[in-house]
């Protein structure tokens, strides 16, 4: 049987560097083998480079985003669910911003297709409230919500206003269809 440190290496790699990352401490691959108590060449038998390994931690990045846009999505109401999917990317943010930073910086780590993907959970929301051109109505609610995570990081939005945001994504998706007559 294999070496029990050998176990899934590639994703204990991915999370020392991602604690490494949240603690503030740059990260470098010799560095990230230690904490992951290996040899400091066993992070290359995976990643070819610094620039690798970040792009692994960015797309754990976006899989724990989706996980929490998915968590958020319990509404039966698209709007409702939207709202919460919303809410749910500026607490992520906020949460976690080196990740977050990290995950939108341009590490290449491969899109997974969109019906995989943080972007997905949006896209199959808004495909309900907007039929005609889903395309532009979930590029117009990412770039709001990106937006708004992005200022919140920057210190461009009040700290906190969960009153603030909530209106402000409310119109944001009230702006894609009518609300129901019913």
């Amino acid at each position: 049987m294999g070496d029990p440190k050998s176990v899934d290496l590639p994703a204990r790699l991915v999370a020392a560097a991602l604690s490494a990352l949240e603690r503030g401490e740059d990260i470098g691959l010799r560095a990230v083998a230690r904490d992951a108590g290996v040899s400091a060449m066993a992070p290359y038998r995976h990643f070819r480079d610094k620039a690798a390994l970040l792009a692994a931690v960015a797309m754990r990045g976006f899989v724990d985003l989706k996980t929490a846009l998915l968590a958020a999505d319990a509404q039966r109401d698209a709007r409702a669910a939207l709202i919460a999917q919303g809410e749910a990317y500026l607490a992520f943010a906020r949460a976690r911003p080196a990740l977050f930073r990290l995950m939108f910086s341009g590490h290449d780590c491969g899109p997974p297709p969109v019906e995989d993907n943080a972007y997905g959970v949006m896209v199959r929301r808004v495909r309900q409230l907007a039929p005609a051109d889903p395309d532009a109505a979930t590029l117009a609610c990412w770039s709001a919500v990106h937006g708004m995570a992005t200022l919140a990081l920057d210190g461009g939005l009040p700290p906190g206003d969960a009153r603030l945001e909530h209106a402000a994504l409310s119109l944001v998706v009230a702006g894609l269809a009518p609300p129901d007559p019913g």
